[in-house]
């Protein structure tokens, strides 16, 4: 349990640099607090958010009396049945060859 509790000690921390770092941007002067503030606080929500992704990632597994379910399976998208006749050829009348263009016209 000493990962969990120095993850938690991290958040902690975390916490209170992001607390403080509020404080000193609404007790600095409007000329300092500006882009370099603003840097700072994406850089500590940042940081808040890596520390909460470690701490998921290093979860505590289910108890050995209850093992973890496997995930179900993603759904697999519905089958569209292509029929092996022929096209109606008249969908095809005004269509370009591919490649060759249009029928009608010459090419330069």
């Amino acid at each position: 349990m000493a990962l969990q509790d120095d993850l938690t000690a991290i958040q902690r921390y975390v916490d209170d640099l992001v607390r403080t770092v509020g404080r000193i941007e609404q007790q600095a002067e409007p000329t300092t607090a500006g882009v370099d503030f603003r840097r700072v606080r994406m850089d500590t929500d940042h940081l808040r958010e890596s520390v909460a992704l470690l701490r998921a990632a290093v979860a505590p597994a289910a108890p050995p009396d209850r093992p973890a379910q496997a995930p179900p399976p993603p759904a697999r998208p519905a089958m569209v049945p292509v029929p092996d006749t022929p096209y109606d050829s008249s969908l095809w009348t005004d269509s370009d060859d591919e490649g060759l263009g249009a029928r009608h016209r010459r090419a330069p």
